[in-house]
C-alpha cells in the first residue's frame, strides 16, 4: 500500500469521527486538526530554533570583536566564528528545520487532492467539500462557477480575508522587530552579504504572497496552508514577544 493510500485512509477516518460535528465539512475540518497535530508535533523544533535566535543575537558583540581582530585575515575570521557558534553550541541553521519538516505534510495533501485515483481505486475524498467549495477545486474553478460572491467563491473569500489578516499582523511584528533589531548577516570576512538589503525590504511583506498560494493550489492544501500560517503567527507571537 502507498502511502497516499495509508495518508488517504487517515484522512478519511479522522473525517468520519468528526462528522457528527462538522457534517459534510467533516473532511475540511480533519484536515485543520491534522494541521494542528503537524505543527504541534514540530512545536518543540520552532522553540528550540527561537532559543538558537537569542542565542545568535547574543554572540552579535563577540563576532564583532572577532571582526576587530581578524578584519585582515578573512579566512582566520571565518574560523573563529565557526568556532564561537560551535563552542556555544548554537546552529546558524536550526531556524530552517521547522519549516523543512512541514513540507511533507504539504506535499501529501496537494497529491492527495490533486489526483482522481489513490491505489487504484477512485479518490473519494475530491467528493467533499468545505461548505460549496470543493476540497479538491481550486479558486479559478469557483470563479467559473458563480463568480467571486457565488456559493464556492465566497468560501474562497473568507479565506483570502483571514489569510490577509495573519499577514497584516505578521507585517506588523516584522516591522517591528527589524526596526529594533535590523537583520544582520555577513560573509566570512565580515561584508555584507550582497543582496541583503533588498531582502530586508521585501521581507515585511512575505506573508502576504500566502494569498497567491491560496489561490492556485487546491482548496485542502489551502486549508492547510492557512491553518499553518495562522498557527505561526500565534506561535511567532508567543515564543518572540
Amino acid at each position: 500500500m502507498s502511502v497516499f493510500a495509508v495518508f488517504a485512509r487517515l484522512v478519511e477516518h479522522l473525517a468520519d469521527l468528526l462528522t457528527p460535528l462538522f457534517h459534510a465539512s467533516a473532511a475540511a475540518a480533519a484536515i485543520v486538526l491534522f494541521t494542528a497535530l503537524v505543527r504541534l508535533l514540530v512545536h518543540p523544533l520552532s522553540r528550540a530554533a527561537a532559543r538558537g535566535q537569542r542565542a545568535r543575537a547574543a554572540l552579535q558583540p563577540r563576532i564583532a570583536e572577532l571582526r576587530q581582530k581578524h578584519a585582515k585575515d578573512p579566512q582566520r575570521l571565518q574560523r573563529a566564528v565557526l568556532e564561537l557558534h560551535a563552542e556555544e553550541k548554537v546552529s546558524p541553521l536550526s531556524g530552517c528545520l521547522p519549516s523543512l519538516l512541514q513540507m511533507p505534510a504539504f506535499f501529501l495533501l496537494y497529491h492527495l487532492f490533486s489526483t482522481s485515483t489513490i491505489g487504484g481505486r477512485a479518490n473519494g475524498l475530491l467528493a467533499h467539500r468545505l461548505f460549496a467549495a470543493p476540497l479538491g477545486g481550486r479558486w479559478a474553478d469557483a470563479l467559473a462557477d458563480g463568480g467571486p460572491f457565488g456559493p464556492a467563491g465566497l468560501v474562497y473569500l473568507g479565506l483570502f480575508v483571514l489569510v490577509a489578516a495573519v499577514a497584516a499582523f505578521n507585517y506588523r511584528r516584522t516591522k517591528r522587530m527589524m526596526a529594533t533589531g535590523p537583520v544582520a548577516a555577513s560573509t566570512g570576512d565580515g561584508a555584507q552579504v550582497p543582496g541583503l538589503g533588498a531582502v530586508n525590504k521585501v521581507m515585511p511583506f512575505m506573508s502576504f504572497f500566502t494569498l497567491v498560494t491560496v489561490a492556485v493550489v487546491p482548496l485542502a492544501a489551502a486549508l492547510y496552508v492557512v491553518t499553518s500560517t495562522t498557527w505561526s503567527a500565534v506561535e511567532r507571537a508567543v515564543l518572540y514577544p
